[in-house]
């Protein structure tokens, strides 16, 4: 391999053995190997096929196998072992083959179809403490596959493995269902953001208070163009019933994915860790809509609550709050229902401002790409009602990211907005999701950070179940030099949003390890975050540091073409990291990516 250039990947490695391998032999050599020939043409080959894997070698005994997602990969070992027992049916039990699994999700170094290196040598390594049938995965597989199969695991602790220099976590896979790929009902399966089917989460433990997801609603209207406004009007609704404290909501991201499936309540009760499901329809005709929701137990099954909503487009945040309160009272019946009225807010009463409000929030969920049209919607939005708190923060905070993006040069968007967050904060009375993103805007503005995270902090204090304010107050604290506390943070926004598109979240976690000189450990987090979002122009920037201050710099000036395909801004503004000692770990990086010289 000298002298010519190392092809290196990120991937998900699977290496398995077959248990008692040379007893077998000996007691049934011919069988044992015939035996072994029909396990591969039957089960093995099709199901490493269906999931997308390519099987790199096998030994006599053995198999290594690549699949380009962890997903894909866990889920096919976990087909394999429980068809095992079907297929072993008749075999004497001395005789019967049970394989041990072991799989890690590292980088590879490919040389001439094979693959070598550390994310290899561990794979291999957690098959050796893997039982016969079962399954061992490294700690990055199990936070990359919780809540997206239908298995749970069991936490093994910190392992040294043998010829490895760092202690690696390791997880036992129990499976929770005898089949693999069940019908793809809601709590039964949701679909991932590339689009691929996964199977359900294994069921997470009741929060220590009442607890609710609120499901997607059907839009009714026979417009699937009207499906922002429904969606959006969802949103509202979980923001209400997150302002009532003694309630843990889960976050909108997570609930969503259950979208367009048929509903099973106790899967799902299980699968996101709540007691309470709210689910409903909306009809929008003309200036009139029409809410219905109802209320299930998701332990028994049981319809503790329906009830229809009618009136007019002006009277819509009504109907939000009536639909909040209402549900508040079923759930706690000492609650008054007031307190849901007051903790709820008008944003506007100008509905075209509002539609223009969920178009923007709609398309930035979608894309970065997409962040120059979304501020043009919410500044049309504020132009309509310049009082419109929830807009006027989006604005900033649109305003933040494009003037870091373009380099931190342009100070006329640093001035407008740091203009849209101060009269968004002056709005925005004790509304946790306008605090939340002005604290944002304000840490990409390069203002006071200490200010930015106390308004984080206040809006958390308002609404423990923020999943979008911990990821907020992670990125904060990432920026303020605490890498520690964001990874910490970022980890709780993933438990208050168990199904959410992870990227954003996985940008900051990696960057935390990076700024903690664990470039193993933030590599693989920062690629699967720009596989998400492959137009996050901060997470290439970090990567590209990263694989630089790693010696590889081919891959690192390899990242920096991709992001020369976003932007001219190759060095972006670098004032929202306020540590100094870090802001140079990452513009060193930055540089050595870009073929200068470390500075000395």
């Amino acid at each position: 391999m000298s002298g010519e250039r190392v092809e290196r990947r990120l991937a998900a490695i699977l290496a398995a053995d077959v248990a008692g391998y040379s007893r077998l032999m000996g007691e049934d050599e011919a069988g044992t190997l015939a035996r072994l020939r029909a396990l591969r043409r039957e089960r093995i080959d099709p199901a490493v096929a269906e999931h997308k894997g390519r099987i790199v070698k096998t030994t006599g005994d053995g198999l290594l196998i690549e699949f380009p997602s962890v997903v894909e990969a866990v889920a096919c070992a976990i087909a394999v072992q429980r068809g095992m027992s079907e297929w072993s049916a008749g075999v004497p039990p001395a005789l019967r083959i049970e394989f041990r699994v072991g799989i890690n999700l590292g980088d590879i170094i490919v040389d001439d179809g094979d693959i070598h290196g550390d994310g290899v040598n561990i794979a291999a390594r957690l098959e050796g403490l893997a039982e016969p049938g079962g399954i061992c995965v490294s700690g990055l597989v199990h936070d990359q596959v919780r809540g997206r199969l239908d298995c749970a695991f069991d936490d093994l602790g910190e392992q040294n493995l043998k010829n490895i220099a760092r202690a690696v976590r390791v997880y036992r896979v129990a499976a929770a269902s005898p089949d693999p790929n069940p019908p793809p009902q809601a709590g039964e399966g949701v679909r991932r953001a590339s689009g691929g089917r996964v199977g359900a989460e294994p069921a997470l433990p009741l929060p220590d208070k009442p607890s609710i997801a609120v499901l997607p609603f059907q839009n009714m209207s026979g417009d699937p163009e009207q499906d922002y406004f429904v969606d959006g009007m969802v949103e509202e609704i979980i923001t209400a019933l997150s302002r009532i404290r003694w309630l843990f909501v889960i976050a909108r991201n997570s609930s969503f994915t259950y979208k367009g499936q048929a509903i099973d309540v106790k899967r799902v009760g299980g699968e996101l860790g709540v007691r309470y499901v709210l689910e409903g329809s909306v009809r929008k005709a003309g200036d009139r809509v029409r809410i219905t929701g109802q209320l299930i137990d998701t332990e028994t099954g049981a319809h503790l609550w329906a009830d229809r909503f009618d009136g007019s487009l002006e009277d819509v945040f009504d109907l939000q709050d009536k639909v909040a309160s209402s549900v508040a009272g079923v759930i706690e019946p000492a609650l008054q229902a007031a307190e849901a009225g007051r903790s709820s807010r008008r944003p506007t009463t100008d509905m075209t401002a509002y539609d223009l409000y969920l178009r923007a929030n709609a398309m930035f969920l979608a894309s970065s790409r997409l962040l120059p049209q979304a501020l043009e919607l919410v500044e049309q939005a504020v132009a309509r009602d310049p009082s419109f708190a929830p807009a006027l923060a989006w604005a900033a905070f649109c305003c933040g990211r494009i003037f870091v993006d373009e380099g931190g040069k342009r100070e006329p968007d640093r001035l407008k907005g740091i203009a849209f967050a101060r009269r968004a904060l002056e709005l925005a009375n004790d509304d946790p999701n306008t605090l939340a993103t002005v604290a944002h805007s304000f840490g990409y503005l390069g203002e006071d950070i200490d200010a930015a995270m106390a308004l984080v902090d206040r809006a958390l204090a308002m609404n423990p179940s923020y999943a979008r304010g911990w990821n907020i107050s992670g990125a904060l604290r990432l920026w303020a030099g605490q890498p520690e506390k964001a990874i910490e943070y970022c980890e709780t926004a993933l438990r208050l949003s168990p199904r959410a598109r992870i990227g954003a979240l996985l940008a900051i976690i990696g960057t935390g390890y990076f700024l903690l000189g664990r470039f193993e450990d933030a590599l693989a987090r920062l690629r699967l975050a720009v596989q998400e979002d492959s137009a996050h122009q901060g997470a290439l920037r970090v990567l590209a540091a990263c694989y630089a201050h790693m010696g590889r710099l081919n891959e690192a000036r390899e990242t920096m073409a991709r992001l020369r395909n976003l932007t001219t801004t190759i060095i972006a503004g670098d004032s929202y990291l306020r540590n100094a000692e870090q802001r140079e770990l990452f513009l060193s990086g930055l540089r050595l990516a870009m073929g200068e010289e470390r500075r000395r």
